[in-house]
């Protein structure tokens, strides 16, 4: 009986096997060249034509500004604190549900005012509310 004297096969070997990797990619190629074709096919049809509608005419956002003092302006008109804020709002979401706001801020406004002011937005029903920035 013989006996073969073992190897130490306890050093790392240093080379990584790419085999398991080429195998992968060859397998997304294929896939890739059999879907390819498919994503290009598209069908005819004859949709209907409706009539010509009027064109929705959206309003102008509204501009709520807070300036560096506190004070709060809506369109340009200062408004005297948040319950006239808030009411304001009311009053124009109950016109038109779907109105915007955009709200600017002077950079030395404290974020607390800023959230007391969107908090009123939202009260009043608007969901609608931008901020508006400035590039330095």
């Amino acid at each position: 009986m013989g006996f073969k004297a073992q190897a130490r096969d306890d050093d790392a070997v240093a080379e990584i096997n790419v085999t398991p990797l080429v195998d992968v990619m060859l397998v997304l190629v294929i896939i890739l060249l059999v879907t390819a074709p498919l994503l290009t096919q598209s069908m005819q049809a004859a949709l209907p034509k409706n009539a010509q509608s009027e064109a929705v005419i959206e309003k102008p956002p509204l501009e709520l500004a807070i300036e560096a003092d506190g004070a709060i302006r809506l369109n340009k008109q200062f408004v005297a604190d948040l319950d006239a804020l808030q009411a304001s709002l009311q009053r124009t979401y109950s016109e038109n549900p779907e109105q915007t706001v955009h709200l600017s801020a002077d950079h030395g406004v404290h974020y607390g005012r800023v959230a007391q002011v969107m908090a009123a937005v939202k009260h009043a029903g608007i969901v609608k509310l931008a901020l508006v920035t400035v590039e330095p």
